[in-house]
């Protein structure tokens, strides 16, 4: 086999696996687009290969079920939420000062389209233990990158004084993200932020 060959072989091995992979990307991104606009009772696989513009074939060949599909393209959603966070968060100050704008980031992760489909998915979830066993790992893997993030801004703070500030952080995020879904006060969304992230520095400065 000349090198000639062998050289247009592997480009179009990669060129077969750069379609499958924006396939792939394809139906991750209509997939949450489908959560977010109809909810996922009214999400079908047949409508996701509609907005990605594929065979139902397709997602055959990429995910075994429906529910490795709704948990990989949360994973997705999440891998680029990640990486905006940690290129914000490396440009905050460390201690005190970034308490705050840390908790703002959080906060735009934890709301807005991360959210919505999230939510739907847990909701789901409740009933369904295919769609919880495959949600619960990459639920479990973004709070704990997320948290390696924010114990770097947290400085000197003691470890587990850091990953309680983190929880309580999430935890109210979440919270105050499901009620901007049904329609809460934002006015009323802003103050509790506002009254957290002077709690939340009073807290790291008894620490």
């Amino acid at each position: 086999m000349t090198e000639t060959t062998r050289g247009l072989r592997a480009r179009a091995h990669r060129t077969q696996a750069e379609r499958r992979e924006q396939t792939k990307t394809a139906l991750l991104d209509a997939t949450i687009d489908c959560l977010v606009e109809i909810g996922y009772a009214r999400t079908s696989v047949q409508e996701i290969c509609a907005r990605a513009g594929v065979s139902k074939g397709a997602v055959q060949h990429h995910f075994s079920a429906k529910a490795e599909l709704m948990a990989a393209a949360v994973e997705h959603l999440t891998i680029k939420l990640k990486s905006q966070l940690a290129e914000s968060m490396a440009l905050l100050p460390g201690g005190p000062d970034g308490i705050p704008a840390a908790i703002d980031l959080l906060w735009e992760g934890y709301s807005g389209t991360l959210s919505t489909a999230v939510t739907e998915l847990w909701v789901a979830a409740r009933t369904d233990p295919d769609l919880r066993a495959a949600i619960r790992p990459v639920d479990r893997a973004l709070g704990r990158s997320t948290m390696e993030h924010i114990t770097s801004v947290a400085g000197d703070l003691p470890r587990d004084r850091a990953e309680t500030l983190f929880w309580l952080t999430v935890n109210l995020n979440r919270g105050l993200a499901l009620d901007a879904e049904l329609g809460g006060d934002p006015q009323r969304r802003k103050l509790l932020l506002d009254e957290w992230k002077r709690i939340a520095v009073e807290f790291y400065q008894k620490g």
